[in-house]
């Protein structure tokens, strides 16, 4: 059954750059008119514009994020595209980050580290489950070919360090800093009684700490790959969360730093380091998981939750 046709879609101020996205091809606005007197399937808009069918599909999903159309099952379990409304209203902004998302992420490889401090037992590993160079050998984290990581670790104390651009402009005042990775401990081969204690700074300040309770590999990570047969499979996914309060890991309140601390300017770069330190009670290394490694498929996240935003 189809979606009713509306008339009109009225798109706030943070919807601009999503809408602008998926008009802004010549494709996208011929499935459009395409479907304009009917709904279609992904086979038949593909036969009708003379575009290859992957081709179609990609431009259908930018179409749907944007919500100018709407996709159902057919009876060949093939997907039915129908327009969503006749016409559309933007609302303009009228004030520093109007035209943003009320959550702006920033999805950051493993491999992209900007500074680093590692020794043996260390190394790399790629998506396939194939090692980057020589395994403990703390040169692999000034290859080139770091930027390809799935999967890096270090034991005992040490650290990795990423530089994120802040993507909001001038004025835009922030509520809260989101960081997300999955990590765990790093054991020889692996253990689940290796606890260590990992912390997040932000710009030089510390977010809190997080005490992994294992290095984890009792059963094979969920996106882990069948040729990997080192021991460490899946992490755990933890957040760091800094506000006008304090910092928190996992909800749970870790510190004073607050966001107004972090001094954050839109033109500069933000720091952001995981690191075991040489004081830490548990001092047993980390490993930090790719979108290709472990349970989760993600990277680094960085989240600006700017005021008014979700919460």
């Amino acid at each position: 059954m189809n979606e009713p046709l509306q008339e009109m879609i009225r798109y706030p101020a943070s919807r601009i750059l999503d809408v602008a996205k998926a008009l802004s091809g010549d494709l996208r606005v011929r499935i459009l008119e395409a479907l304009g007197e009917k709904p279609m399937s992904v086979s038949q808009l593909a036969e009708a514009l003379g575009v290859a069918q992957p081709t179609i599909s990609i431009n259908v999903q930018t179409l749907e994020q944007a919500e100018l159309i709407v996709s159902t099952q057919g009876a060949n379990r093939e997907k039915i595209c129908s327009v969503t409304c006749r016409s559309i209203q933007l609302e303009l902004p009228s004030k520093p980050g109007d035209g943003l998302h009320p959550v702006e992420s920033i999805h950051m490889p493993i491999g992209m580290y900007s500074h680093c401090s590692v020794k043996p037992s260390c190394g790399m590993a790629g998506k396939d489950g194939t090692l980057i160079g020589s395994q403990d050998d703390p040169r692999v984290f000034y290859m080139p070919e770091r930027i390809d990581a799935s999967l890096l670790w270090f034991a005992e104390a040490g650290y990795i360090e990423y530089y994120f651009a802040n993507p909001l402009p001038p004025g835009v005042e922030l509520d809260e800093l989101r960081i997300r990775a999955e990590l765990c401990s790093e054991a020889p081969s692996f253990r689940s009684d290796w606890a260590s204690d990992i912390t997040v700074t932000v710009n030089g300040l510390d977010a809190g700490t997080w005490t992994c309770p294992s290095d984890f590999g009792d059963r094979k990570g969920k996106l882990t790959p069948e040729r990997w047969k080192s021991g460490t499979e899946y992490g755990m996914l933890t957040e760091w969360r800094i506000g006008h309060q304090g910092s928190f890991v996992n909800g749970v309140p870790a510190g004073g730093t607050s966001i107004e601390m972090l001094q954050l300017a839109y033109n500069q770069p933000i720091s952001v380091r995981f690191e075991v330190k040489e004081d830490a009670v548990n001092k047993r290394g980390l490993n930090l998981f790719g979108s290709h490694f472990g349970d989760h498929p993600q990277d680094i996240v960085l989240e600006f939750i700017r005021r008014g935003g979700d919460s």
